[in-house]
């Protein structure tokens, strides 16, 4: 996984072909993004620090913004 920027992130979330699962530990909290069971994004939030992961090959699962 490499660091992605969040528009990338909110790319993927907002597309209703993805699936969103939520995990939460003490001050850590993890939002995993999957397609067909595959996980392709992640965001990482721990105290006041936010980092967007995105599986190799993420950017064939983004939206073109001029389709909407």
């Amino acid at each position: 996984m490499k660091l992605i920027m969040r528009t990338e992130y909110d790319n993927l979330r907002n597309n209703p072909l993805h699936s969103v699962k939520s995990d939460t530990n003490g001050d850590k909290q993890i939002v995993k993004i999957f397609l067909h069971d595959q996980l392709i994004a992640k965001r990482v939030t721990f105290k006041k620090s936010i980092r967007y992961f995105g599986a190799q090959g993420y950017q064939q699962y983004l939206n073109d913004v001029n389709e909407q």
